[in-house]
């Protein structure tokens, strides 16, 4: 399997990316990784290069600032649009990239294209739970609006990449809600409701919001208006827990010794809610892999990101995902 990864793409891009697929390639000598981005930059940093891992100039880039579908159109020598047409030629069977999240979008949407009958891709990242499995979340960012049908696609999709990806034998889906009972919710979840509970998935009806963290689905599904002010707003609480602890835990020399006892355990617990852990999202309904890494991801961030394409490509994902959005026809 080859996956190509917009080497110039993050905010610690080429050195976090190389080295995360330095990492990667001595670890999982069955895979071919591909660096896509400026040689002259590259080459210094691939020290002891592994035989399974290769350079493909792009000469230009997409900045985080540039307006994502021109980008994609005017850019075409972008490290990311260069992974993307490796994908659509099938040069590569997946692509990775920490850039620009709305020129990935448009990458995947005019460059790789969309698997047939798909109305929209979704942008499903996991959010980490208590119990430390996960929540895949779609959509959360790719489409502001979004049909009933669009979400009825969002949790086949969600189910059949925790199945391939995850080994989960029924995943559980629920819908993103106001309240548990079934008639809650605007329009769109009212008409959505009883679509989800006829699909050919394990639908459990609506969450709340408060109640995502605590792993009561394996799917949430929503639109990706309301799906990135969730995801906006778990990081922020976390980041403001995480410095309030700090804060306390220095403030004297007794708070100083109580935090060496509980560092341990705050250590673990932090881990739980770190994306790095969890590689990079999907977005699905592309006819062909495309991950997208956190922009602020590092080297572990990029490593795990391969590990999770190496496990989508080898259970097929993106086929799976084709035929049972055909058969539902």
């Amino acid at each position: 399997m080859r996956i190509a990864i917009d080497a110039m793409g993050g905010d610690h891009a080429p050195r976090a990316t190389v080295e995360g697929a330095l990492t990667a390639a001595r670890e999982w000598n069955d895979v071919e990784l591909v660096l896509v981005g400026h040689s002259e930059k590259l080459e210094p940093l691939l020290k002891d290069k592994p035989a399974n891992l290769s350079v493909h100039h792009a000469e230009d880039v997409i900045l985080a600032d540039d307006e994502p579908v021109k980008a994609v159109r005017r850019k075409k020598d972008a490290s990311m649009v260069v992974a993307g047409t490796l994908v659509k030629q099938k040069q590569a069977d997946a692509m990775i990239s920490a850039g620009n999240t709305g020129a990935l979008m448009a990458t995947g949407l005019l460059v790789v294209g969309r698997i047939r009958g798909i109305e929209r891709p979704a942008l499903a990242p996991m959010i980490p739970t208590m119990d430390g499995t996960g929540v895949l979340a779609l959509d959360l960012g790719a489409n502001m609006d979004s049909s009933a049908t669009n979400l009825l696609q969002y949790a086949i999709m969600g189910s059949v990449y925790r199945s391939k990806v995850h080994g989960l034998a029924k995943p559980r889906v629920g819908l993103l809600n106001v309240g548990t009972e079934e008639m809650k919710g605007n329009e769109l979840t009212k008409a959505a409701y009883p679509l989800l509970a006829e699909a050919p998935i394990h639908f459990v009806g609506n969450v709340e919001a408060r109640d995502v963290l605590n792993g009561n689905c394996d799917v949430l599904v929503c639109d990706g208006f309301v799906g990135n002010i969730l995801l906006k707003s778990l990081e922020g609480a976390a980041g403001a827990i995480f410095s309030a602890i700090k804060e306390e835990f220095t403030r004297s020399f007794t708070t100083k010794l109580a935090a060496a006892v509980l560092k341990p355990g705050l250590t673990q617990f932090k881990k739980k809610l770190d994306y790095t852990e969890h590689g990079g999202a999907p977005l699905l309904g592309i006819d062909g892999l495309v991950l997208k890494s956190h922009g602020s991801s590092d080297a572990n961030a990029i490593k795990n990101a391969v590990r999770q394409a190496r496990m989508a490509l080898q259970n097929d994902l993106v086929a799976s995902i084709s035929s049972e959005i055909s058969s539902g026809k």
